[in-house]
């Protein structure tokens, strides 16, 4: 997969950066807040113990390094965890802050960003993971440095060497979600409130490894010596497993919710591309409302989510061509409901059943299944129900040609307000001003068959002259 230009110029510049932060170990005598003499009894056990634990520790996110998602096609995986596959065993890296000088902090992270199992392009990720560690990890060992923290962890000096430790991740925190935020920006996914947002959650995460790494530099510094690494060795291995163990739990989730949307294909054609793309659309609305990452996560999955209703409706209906009777419809729009019964037992769903439960109701109160209106409408449910009549309106139909994009939104414009919610039309207009959207064109034939638009709550005209249009226009998928 090619990277965009000013992606990878800005993976180069973080490298040379590390780089650089790395010179003062060739040094003679470089300022103690540089460089410094080296004592490999310290750096070789702190990189070894890296390695180790990343071994164990994959998918364990970096807090705020939360950037691969964007660099791969958004409409593969839009809601996956932030952190993807870019890690690092932090408290092994805050040890080497507060015992080491800062060029020899810098690399002990270096040699498992290396040499460790990533996915695709595996060269620019081994690139950034390695250096934007380096980076942050000079940074924050300088600030240790210039607070004078070595001295008092040295002299077992509390409180004062306790608040140098926790500047130094703070400061770690900070590079480490610059350098993230602005290659998410040149990557043209995120925003500047999006990344201090992800900054701020990723910080008392950061604090507790921070308290960990100041555990082990305090024990080693002590009577126990090199020893403090084989003490640390098995609480920090029992974390590491544990957080891999999420992200085990989370790739389940996927999978679950991906049977959920394949068992809907066998009875919908239709519904699998419009699945994943209202999916797609629900996170670029969440993302310029400035949503935190694991409530778009959960988003992603009521929008991919929301016909799944459609199991409990009769196959001859939803494989029907042309208009439906009055009693049929009224049978397909029970599969908000039928949704919401399905995944009610589904706890990592969280809000999300709600979202599948009223994505048909309209502001105005004429939608259904419950007649909802204005803010007692579910968020989720205001932004699938956005999404879906988007991606309805502009796909290709075997009765009717998908509308251009730039009409699409004039429809919702005109809906904003009474149909739908006008920030979520907003909040689309903006992410479709600042993304593609590329709607997949259907099988040679057409799809086997698809139920037309059904409007939310509005009688469609059994007739039409010559130039009219339905409100099914609008509507969103049945």
């Amino acid at each position: 997969m090619a990277l965009p230009p000013a992606v990878v110029g800005c993976v180069a510049a973080v490298a040379a950066a590390a780089l650089c932060c790395l010179l003062p170990l060739l040094v003679a005598e470089p300022a103690p807040w540089v460089g410094g003499p080296v004592d490999l009894r310290r750096l070789a056990p702190l990189a070894v113990l890296h390695l180790c634990l990343e071994s164990i520790a994959q998918g364990l996110p970096t807090p705020c390094a939360r950037i691969w998602r964007v660099l791969r096609r958004r409409d593969q995986d839009p809601a996956e965890p932030a952190g993807g596959p870019g890690s690092s065993f932090l408290p092994v890296l805050f040890t080497g802050v507060l015992m080491l000088p800062p060029a020899a902090a810098a690399l002990v992270a270096v040699p498992a960003a290396l040499v460790g199992r990533v996915p695709a392009p595996r060269g620019p990720r081994r690139l950034w993971n390695a250096g934007q560690l380096a980076v942050a990890a000079f940074a924050a060992a300088a600030t240790f440095h210039l607070v004078d923290g070595p001295r008092l962890l040295a002299g077992a000096r509390f409180p004062g060497a306790a608040l140098g430790a926790f500047a130094a991740v703070l400061v770690f925190c900070l590079v480490n979600g610059v350098l993230v935020g602005f290659l998410r920006w040149l990557a043209g996914c995120g925003s500047a409130v999006g990344a201090l947002r992800e900054l701020a959650a990723c910080l008392p995460s950061a604090l507790l490894h921070g308290a960990g790494g100041l555990m082990v530099a305090v024990l080693w510094q002590g009577a126990y010596g090199p020893l403090a690494v084989l003490l640390a060795l098995l609480p920090l291995s029992i974390c590491a497993w544990v957080c891999a163990q999420t992200q085990i739990e989370h790739a389940a989730h996927r999978a679950t919710v991906q049977a959920l949307v394949q068992a809907v294909e066998i009875k919908d054609a239709y519904t699998r591309g419009h699945s994943e793309r209202v999916g797609r659309a629900s996170v670029l609305i969440a993302r310029q409302l400035g949503m935190a990452e694991e409530r778009i996560r959960t988003l992603h999955f009521a929008g991919t989510l929301h016909d799944v209703g459609k199991l409990a409706v009769a196959t001859e209906l939803l494989r029907r061509n042309g208009p439906l009777s009055e009693a049929e419809r009224r049978a397909v729009e029970v599969h908000p409901v039928a949704g919401f019964e399905l995944v009610r037992e589904l706890a990592f769903l969280g809000e999300a059943r709600d979202g599948i439960l009223h994505h048909h109701e309209r502001l105005d109160g004429r939608g259904y299944p419950d007649g909802l209106s204005g803010a007692r409408i579910p968020e989720f449910a205001r932004i699938i129900s956005v999404a879906d009549a988007f991606d309805s309106m502009t796909s290709t139909r075997s009765y009717r040609r998908g509308r251009p994009v730039d009409e699409a939104v004039a429809e919702l414009g005109r809906c904003a307000g009474s149909q739908f919610d006008p920030v979520m039309v907003r909040a689309l207009v903006r992410a479709l001003a600042e993304h593609d959207w590329q709607v997949e064109p259907p099988p040679p034939g057409g799809w086997d068959g698809e139920v037309p638009d059904i409007p939310l709550g509005v009688p469609e005209p059994t007739r039409r002259g010559p130039g009219r249009r339905s409100p099914v226009s609008s509507g969103g998928s049945p």
